[in-house]
């Protein structure tokens, strides 16, 4: 019976390491799938074009992930390898910390199952990460912090505009040098309590996200129960961002909330990953007059990557989304925002990026449009908004 009990606990052991070993890398397998494709054909005048933009991605969730994003690796769709392949000079890291099972664009509970507690378990992620969403937005904060410290400068974190005034100086001189920013997914991380801000602020916080899947204490969701508007504690959220000179995003935000974040500031507003409704008829979408109030506040829409919000994840697919954006709110007020590692199939991942810049030029844009969309706008909003 002992030899039999140890052979069982040798057993159990051997599988629970399996378990932890190989269970991360089979479900970002599953969620973040970059589908069979053949590489798209760049001519050489796309490729000088491409080779020579200043390129930001408003959203990826890769902290999410048990993988260094310092190394290339064969899942998912962003790391730095990939990032310096693809040009990409300035990529926002946003925290994901809560989730509802089955991620529904038209509702979800608010108190519905949450994969974010499995996920952060199944990683081994501190045991203080379990039960907190804060502490699971510092520890993403910190591995954004541990990559860039780990990277001989090839990553840096962007916390002020002379971090990204000298970060473009140095890229053109020097191509390999990536600026990450790091944003949250929705402001439940602060479990209800402005102090997390502050430590939140400090980890490097510069992008506030002020909903996800779900309503929050902040306010309703775009795939919430009710739409609500925004609540005391989200008015004074959004007061600190614009006194902390941070950027807010309506990414996932009700209509409701959007509304009253217009009345609220007079600050450039970041949607950081959607589409256009008129383009791409889904819930995921933001009604095209409410994309044209937040336009004329200076604001920017960054178009996202996955079928779900264009209707089409290819290359040329992407860039029609895009011609239907600078339609409808101008050159000025497009941007970039894939939601690469945020549990989408995409057509490409962030190493192929010179495919959508021919695929704009196919679709008729001009050399000025596309350094625009590519990543002059997000510049833009970042020099008047970070500190």
């Amino acid at each position: 019976m002992r030899r039999f009990a140890l052979a069982a606990l040798l057993l159990l052991s051997l599988c629970l390491v399996a378990f932890f070993a190989l269970a991360p890398g089979i479900a970002e397998r599953s969620q973040n799938v970059v589908r069979a494709h053949e590489p798209a054909q760049v001519s050489v005048e796309a490729r000088a074009l491409h080779d020579d933009l200043l390129i930001g991605d408003w959203h990826a969730d890769s902290l999410l992930w048990k993988r260094s994003i310092l190394k290339r690796a064969d899942r998912g769709h962003v790391d730095l390898p990939r990032l310096i392949e693809g040009n990409v000079a300035l990529q926002v890291f946003t925290a994901v910390t809560r989730s509802p099972r089955g991620l529904n664009y038209e509702t979800n509970a608010a108190d519905a199952p949450d994969d974010i507690t499995l996920l952060a378990m199944g990683q081994l992620w501190p045991v203080r990460t379990w039960s907190s969403l804060a502490e699971r937005a510092l520890y993403q904060a910190q591995k954004l912090q541990d990559a860039a410290d780990g990277s001989d400068g090839r990553l840096r974190v962007i916390r002020s505009g002379a971090d990204l005034d000298t970060l473009l100086a140095d890229r053109a001189a020097d191509r390999t040098v990536v600026g990450g920013i790091f944003g949250i997914e929705g402001g439940h991380a602060l479990e209800g309590n402005i102090e997390n801000l502050d430590r939140l602020e400090a980890a490097g916080l510069r992008l506030v996200g002020l909903q996800h899947f779900f309503d929050n204490d902040l306010g309703g969701s775009l795939h919430g129960e009710d739409e609500s508007g925004l609540t005391d504690f989200g008015r004074l959220v959004v007061l600190e961002v614009v006194r902390r000179n941070m950027v807010l995003d309506l990414a996932h935000s009700s209509p409701q909330v959007v509304r009253d974040v217009l009345a609220l500031t007079n600050i450039p507003l970041v949607v950081s990953h959607t589409g256009i409704h008129s383009h791409c008829p889904t819930p995921r979408n933001f009604a095209d007059p409410l994309m044209q109030d937040i336009a004329r506040r200076g604001g920017v829409i960054g178009i996202g990557y996955w079928a779900s919000v264009t209707c089409d994840d290819s290359p040329a697919g992407i860039a029609a989304a895009i011609k239907a954006a600078i339609a409808l709110v101008g050159e000025d007020h497009v941007s970039l925002g894939s939601d690469f590692d945020g549990t989408v199939t995409t057509s490409f991942d962030t190493s192929e990026l010179a495919g959508l810049t021919q695929a704009m030029l196919d679709a008729g844009l001009s050399e000025r449009q596309i350094r625009k969309i590519a990543g002059e706008n997000m510049v833009r909003v970042l020099k008047a908004r970070l500190p």
